[in-house]
């Protein structure tokens, strides 16, 4: 079983160990807010019907999820669980679940408050409930462990390096799983000079060389890099200054807009989807600059990591706005001719597998990426070793 806690959701899936074939996947989205829904995949993978749910916390929706999941034949085939945890801090690989890890994830909240606390959460929850069931923490930030120490050293005074203040990266799972496909699909290219581009809500780039990586977009938390739905991405540090001296702005108030307020959100004053926005982007100014300003960054960001790499011979797209947003795409890959970069447009119009032209230096790939899936692996692979 998987289950990745985000910070409104839990998402969760059953596969077989041996055929990695999915059995069973959902969500309970919307947690603490009104209109909390229940879904449950059909078995092709399409999403059910929505079913409202009272959860106020993740706790409710984990009690929830477990309770529905004793009531399921497949509930007594579960051997072991995987849980997606967004910060691994010098995690190189997925471990099992002990007091002394918990005790470390407790230890590190302060690194990511918005994301840990829930993870941690659902992990002790299911330790209660179920205590002999093996569990398997994932690491978002194991991935980018293999940058260089110029890419993860901050240039602020150097005894907080000591305190772990580095840049750690995160989507890692994700990067993971596409980089395991574009091997299966074109070992050649994996092996070459790659930028993986993870745009959803949350959204970040990672410069990968001979399958590691060597940067990444997002640094110290994931509120960094690039413009995202509610998350500003990199801000002038002056500015929590300015907003502490003429709003008086708190910490904690500053935390919150930086991560809920900000991105597509703030910049369209209405929305936090790229979909609303490119409806509205013909007769509203706003949602037409906070499109604009999306594109823009992703593009400057693959430009500046084919000069990290040294040139591009395989550029990914991937998550929700990466794989099924056409128009977003060809927006992002029209200032990069120089790179070699030339889209297909009917190819990039159907959201196909390879959507640069034929005879491109540059190819350019939409890959749908899936971190359960990673999780599964990572956990089917643990659990044997601790077996053997």
């Amino acid at each position: 079983m998987t289950i990745n806690g985000g910070s409104s959701s839990i998402r969760f899936a059953v596969y077989e160990a041996d055929k990695m074939r999915r059995r069973v996947s959902g969500k309970i989205d919307r947690i603490g807010l009104t209109g909390t829904n229940w879904v449950v995949d059909d078995p092709t993978g399409k999403a059910g019907v929505p079913r409202r749910i009272s959860a106020a916390d993740h706790r409710m929706a984990a009690r929830f999820l477990f309770d529905w999941f004793e009531a399921q034949p497949v509930f007594s085939s579960i051997k072991a669980v995987g849980h997606r945890v967004v910060h691994g801090m010098k995690h190189t690989e997925p471990e099992r679940v002990t007091s002394k890890l918990l005790a470390e994830l407790h230890r590190i909240t302060p690194y990511d408050p918005d994301h840990l606390p829930r993870e941690i959460a659902l992990i002790e929850a299911l330790l209660r409930r179920y205590p002999k069931l093996p569990q398997v923490a994932c690491f978002d930030t194991a991935f980018h462990r293999t940058m260089p120490r110029v890419a993860k050293l901050l240039p602020v005074p150097r005894r907080y390096a000591a305190k772990g203040v580095e840049r750690y990266g995160f989507h890692g799972l994700s990067y993971a799983y596409l980089i395991e496909e574009l091997r299966r699909l074109d070992r050649r290219a994996a092996n070459g000079r790659v930028v993986l581009a993870h745009l959803g809500s949350g959204a970040s780039l990672a410069a990968v060389r001979h399958g590691k990586s060597v940067d990444t977009t997002m640094g110290f938390t994931p509120a960094s890099g690039l413009v995202m739905s509610t998350r500003t991405g990199d801000l002038d540090p002056g500015l929590v200054y300015y907003l502490a001296r003429t709003e008086q702005m708190t910490t904690a108030q500053f935390q919150k807009m930086v991560n809920h307020d900000s991105g597509l959100l703030g910049v369209s004053g209405t929305s936090s989807d790229l979909r609303d926005l490119l409806g509205k982007e013909a007769v509203d100014v706003r949602a037409a600059e906070a499109v604009e300003l999306f594109c823009y960054h992703v593009m400057k960001g693959i430009g500046a990591f084919a000069a990290a790499l040294g040139g591009l011979d395989t550029l990914v797209f991937a998550g929700g706005i990466g794989e099924n947003a056409p128009l977003i795409r060809e927006r992002i890959c029209d200032r990069l001719e120089f790179l070699g970069i030339r889209l297909n447009p009917k190819g990039n119009a159907k959201n196909a597998p390879l959507i640069s032209r034929d005879g491109n230096r540059v190819k350019v790939r939409v890959i749908r990426t899936d971190e359960s899936l990673m999780i599964a692996r990572s956990v089917n692979r643990i659990i044997k070793l601790r077996l053997n």
